[in-house]
């Protein structure tokens, strides 16, 4: 029973189309996948990932037209990072966001980390963080085809930030339930890792009672997953989660990893996902994303899916 580290993050647009061009063009990530909300298919669901799609890479957007704004506070995933190679790799970064109209906040060094913040055009809250000095869960590749020069590419998912209003509950879950631990804290946020530690595996609680509950919308984040080995693995922390008092969702089959779901003290939903079978099940490693990808159980509905989608153009 051993949580590996972050599995993906997923967040929310308002414009698909949009937010293909900021995060291919601008960030340089790869579109692993095109498909839909599996559980609201009138919706795309788009994937970004490293080169294949590696567990620990993925971040992902769910298009909901004419979301409002987010009104940022507690009860939230309030920053979500993204490793890159080094400290020179911020640089970088900085001027690129800069030559894009991206205005991003001063370097800033955490727990021995350079970071560099900054929001997408929908106001997603963003930072990068250097993998110079870090250990840990290794790194995905960065991909080769990416508009930023490998040496600088975006190599996987860093620490997840969650505000909320009292730390004690969701430290709680976390170390009691899901087997985090405490390795640090800065100002009022305690540091957490799994597994192999390292950026890829850490959470940051950051305590503010001074805030409002926040009030999602475009920019802001629906949940952050887990990753765990397998099924069998994922069964049980079901079993586990189950005896701990937590609603669940149960299993459920996403076809690119088996997932479950629930709300820790706080409210922000967290889910399991195991690492496989991976984005290649269903389409070439090469051509990730070009097309629409449907799980087998809405293959026979993609007329209907199709007519409802505006069509979004994703072929390199």
């Amino acid at each position: 029973m051993n949580i590996k580290g972050i599995h993906h993050v997923s967040a929310l647009t308002a414009d698909a189309k949009k937010n293909y061009q900021f995060y291919t063009n601008v960030m340089g990530m790869r579109l692993v996948k095109k498909t839909v909300n599996q559980d609201s298919p009138s919706m795309y669901h788009l994937f970004y990932a490293d080169e294949y799609g590696n567990p620990g890479t993925d971040l992902t957007f769910f298009e909901i037209p004419n979301a409002g704004h987010t009104y940022p506070g507690t009860h939230s995933i309030s920053t979500t990072s993204l490793r890159v190679p080094n400290d020179k790799s911020l640089l970088y970064w900085k001027e690129r966001l800069q030559r894009h109209g991206i205005t991003s906040q001063p370097i800033k060094e955490i727990d021995g980390i350079k970071t560099l913040s900054f929001q997408d055009p929908e106001g997603q809250r963003l930072m990068f963080a250097s993998d110079e000095n870090n250990q840990g869960v290794e790194p995905g590749k960065a991909w080769r085809k990416s508009t930023v020069p490998k040496e600088h590419g975006i190599i996987g998912l860093g620490p997840v930030h969650l505000t909320v209003a009292e730390a004690d509950p969701t430290v709680e879950v976390l170390v009691d339930l899901l087997g985090f631990r405490k390795v640090g804290d800065y100002g009022s946020t305690q540091i957490f890792e799994s597994g192999k530690g390292g950026l890829g595996a850490q959470v940051h609680v950051e305590e503010r009672p001074d805030l409002n509950r926040e009030k999602p919308g475009r920019g802001s984040v629906h949940h952050v997953a887990f990753r765990v080995q397998d099924e069998e693995e994922l069964e049980k922390w079901r079993q586990m989660i189950q005896k701990a008092g937590f609603l669940n969702s149960g299993i459920v089959d996403r076809y690119y990893f088996k997932s479950l779901y629930f709300r820790e003290k706080n409210h922000i939903l967290f889910e399991l996902a195991t690492d496989g079978p991976g984005f290649a099940t269903d389409e070439e490693p090469e051509h990730l994303g070009e097309t629409l990808a449907l799980p087998p159980f809405l293959k026979d509905k993609r007329s209907e899916i199709e007519s409802v989608l505006e069509p979004l153009d994703t072929k390199r």
